[in-house]
C-alpha cells in the first residue's frame, strides 16, 4: 500500500476516533441515564435540562463554527476542541452540583461545536471525490461507531465490576476524558494543514455577510437542515430505549446498558452499508426509505405492550430502528454534494445546517423528561415515540424535495 494511501486511512481513523470520543462525555446519559440521575440526585426533567443547555449552546455556536471552519485550518480546531472537552470532563468526574453540571454542559456545547463539528465535516468531504461522498461519510460513521463500541464495552464492564456505584460512574467519566485528550494530541500529529482543502479568505465584515447570505439562499441547505433535524430527533428517540427497557419491560440497569451497547454494535454495518448503497441508488432516495422505516418503527414502540412475551418484538424493533438511524447519520451530510452545495462554503453550510438540525439537543431530552414526569409512565413513552414519528414525517417530506432537486441537477448536467 502506498504511503499516501496509508496516510489517507490514518486520517479517516483519527477523524472517526475523534468524532466518537468527543461526544461520549456530553451524551453520557445514553448508557448511564439512571446512574447519572442518581449520582447527581436529579429528576427526569433536570437530567433533560443538562442536555437542553448543551443543545442551546451548541445551537448558538454551530453557525459561527461553520464560518470559522472555512477560515482556519481544521487541524488546529479539532485538536484544541478535543483536549479542552477532555479537561472539562476530568472536573465533571467529581460529580459536582446540578448548577455546576449545567455550566459544564454549556461549555461542552461550545467545545464540541464552535471548533469541532464543521471542521470534521469539511475534512471528511475533502477526503473523497464528489461521486464517493456516501462512502466517505459512511466510513466516518463506521469508524466512529466501532470506536464507540471498543471504548464503551470495557468501560461498562468496569462500571459493573466496581458495583455500579457513584465511584464507578466517576471512574467512567475519568476514563472517557483521558481518551478524549489523547485523541486531541493524536489529531495534532496525524492531520496536516492541507486536510480540509483550501480555506477561504477572511473577508471584511460586509463581504463576509454577503458570503453567508449566499449560503442561506440555497434551498437545498434548508431542506438538508430539516432532514438532519428529523434524523437527529430519531436518534434522540433511540436514547430513550435504555430507560424504556427498564421502566416498561423491567430490565436491570446492566441489561438496559447492554441494549445501548447493542445499538452501538448495529452502527458500523449500518453506516458501511448505507455508504455503499447510497452511492449506487442516490443519497436522497436512500434517506426516503430510511424515514419510512423509522416512522413505522416508532409507531410500534408507542403501542407495544410492556409484557415479557413482547420482549423479543421490542428487541427486534430496537435493532431495526437503530439500523435506520445510524444509516441516516452516516449519509445525511453526503446530501451537500447531491444538493449542489459548493465545496468552498462547506463549513458555513454545515454550520447553518447543524444549527437547525441539532436543535433536538435542546427540545428532545426536555420533551422526554416532561412527558415522563407529567404522565403515567407508559402514556409518557407513547406520547414521546409518537412525537418522534411525526418529526420523521417532516424529514420524509424534505428528503422527497431533495430527491427532486437531485433529479433536476442530473437533467441539467
Amino acid at each position: 500500500m502506498k504511503k499516501s494511501s496509508v496516510r489517507k486511512w490514518l486520517v479517516m481513523l483519527i477523524l472517526s476516533v475523534s468524532a466518537s470520543s468527543i461526544y461520549l462525555l456530553p451524551f453520557l446519559q445514553e448508557v448511564y441515564y439512571r446512574p447519572l440521575a442518581d449520582a447527581l440526585q436529579l429528576n427526569n426533567t433536570q437530567v433533560g435540562s443538562l442536555m437542553s443547555i448543551y443543545g442551546t449552546f451548541a445551537m448558538l455556536t454551530y453557525f459561527p463554527g461553520g464560518w470559522v471552519a472555512d477560515k482556519i485550518i481544521p487541524r488546529y480546531l479539532i485538536s484544541i476542541s478535543l483536549i479542552t472537552t477532555g479537561l472539562i470532563g476530568l472536573y465533571f468526574a467529581t460529580l459536582p452540583s446540578y448548577e455546576i453540571s449545567l455550566i459544564i454542559h454549556a461549555l461542552w456545547g461550545v467545545t464540541t461545536t464552535l471548533l469541532f463539528w464543521s471542521s470534521i465535516v469539511r475534512v471528511t468531504r475533502h477526503w473523497a471525490p464528489p461521486d464517493e461522498q456516501g462512502k466517505a461519510f459512511g466510513f466516518l460513521q463506521t469508524g466512529r461507531s466501532i470506536s464507540d463500541v471498543i471504548v464503551s464495552i470495557p468501560i461498562l464492564a468496569i462500571f459493573g465490576i466496581l458495583g455500579s456505584s457513584v465511584f464507578a460512574l466517576s471512574m467512567v467519566i475519568i476514563q472517557i476524558s483521558v481518551i478524549t485528550i489523547i485523541a486531541g494530541i493524536a489529531a495534532w500529529y496525524v492531520l496536516s494543514n492541507e486536510d480540509g482543502g483550501e480555506n477561504t479568505e477572511i473577508l471584511p465584515f460586509g463581504s463576509s455577510i454577503k458570503e453567508i447570505i449566499s449560503v442561506l439562499k440555497m434551498r437545498a441547505v434548508w431542506l438538508i437542515a430539516v432532514v438532519v433535524l428529523a434524523a437527529y430527533s430519531a436518534y434522540w428517540g433511540a436514547y430513550r430505549f435504555t430507560s424504556y427497557s427498564t421502566d416498561i419491560f423491567s430490565l436491570s440497569v446492566i441489561a438496559a446498558g447492554a441494549i445501548s451497547i447493542g445499538k452501538m454494535v448495529m452502527s458500523p454495518p449500518s453506516a458501511l452499508i448505507a455508504g455503499f448503497v447510497s452511492d449506487k441508488v442516490g443519497i436522497a432516495k436512500s434517506i426516503i426509505v430510511l424515514f419510512v422505516v423509522l416512522i413505522i418503527s416508532f409507531v410500534i414502540f408507542a403501542f407495544l405492550p410492556g409484557v415479557p412475551s413482547f420482549l423479543p418484538v421490542m428487541l427486534i424493533n430496537v435493532a431495526i430502528a437503530s439500523f435506520a438511524i445510524f444509516a441516516l447519520r452516516a449519509i445525511y451530510y453526503a446530501l451537500l454534494e447531491e444538493g449542489g452545495i459548493p465545496v468552498i462554503v462547506t463549513g458555513t453550510a454545515t454550520g447553518f445546517i447543524s444549527m437547525i438540525g441539532f436543535t433536538p439537543d435542546i427540545f428532545m431530552p426536555l420533551l422526554g423528561g416532561i412527558l415522563l414526569d407529567s404522565m403515567p409512565t407508559i402514556e409518557g413513552y407513547r406520547a414521546f415515540f409518537i412525537s418522534v414519528a411525526v418529526i420523521c414525517g417532516l424529514g420524509l417530506a424534505a428528503s422527497i424535495c431533495l430527491y427532486r432537486i437531485a433529479l433536476e441537477r442530473k437533467k441539467n448536467g
